[in-house]
């Protein structure tokens, strides 16, 4: 697991991504409102899958599913962004910090996804094994600030390679 400082910043990373994937959606809406929506539903689910695990109704910080189970799934987390997305064009207020949300919690599954304990994508937990947990949250925050750069200016930019990856998704 990258600590919780790295997945916060991946998190800031998501929310530019979402932010300019909606924008070059045309699902900005006035003054950019759904834009920055997504932003902030694309921080903070940067931690979701580890927040969203916590029983909040009882007094001690208890987990109400074991650590990397059902808020893990790669699967749940990947339809949500899709859905998403493809609501997008329909104008609904909801689509947009629903997709950002989706994005920071896909972008915490990756940041998961190298240490021992894995990510359960389908089914089984899968891990790439590159390196324990707390370890090189360096790499993790670089390559997710490096990703969101490249996606952001590209959305923004409305470069072609990025269109044609997001007309592919539009057809799933």
């Amino acid at each position: 697991m990258a600590s919780h400082a790295a997945h916060h910043a991946s998190g800031w990373a998501a929310g530019l991504v979402a932010a300019a994937l909606v924008a070059q959606a045309g699902a900005a809406g006035p003054w950019h409102v759904y834009s920055l929506a997504a932003f902030a539903a694309g921080v903070a689910g940067g931690t979701a899958p580890d927040w969203l695990e916590l029983a909040w109704w009882r007094r001690s910080r208890r987990l109400w599913v074991t650590h990397r189970t059902v808020t893990h799934w790669g699967v749940a987390w990947v339809a949500m962004l899709v859905f998403a997305y493809r609501s997008l064009g329909h104008r609904h207020g909801w689509a947009a910090p629903l997709f950002g949300f989706a994005c920071g919690g896909l972008v915490h599954l990756i940041a998961d996804w190298p240490n021992p304990l894995g990510v359960p994508w389908l089914w089984k937990r899968h891990s790439l094994n590159w390196w324990n947990s707390g370890h090189c949250d360096l790499i993790v925050v670089a390559a997710a600030w490096a990703g969101a750069l490249w996606l952001a200016q590209a959305a923004w930019g409305h470069a072609a390679p990025l269109a044609h990856w997001l007309g592919w998704l539009r057809t799933v």
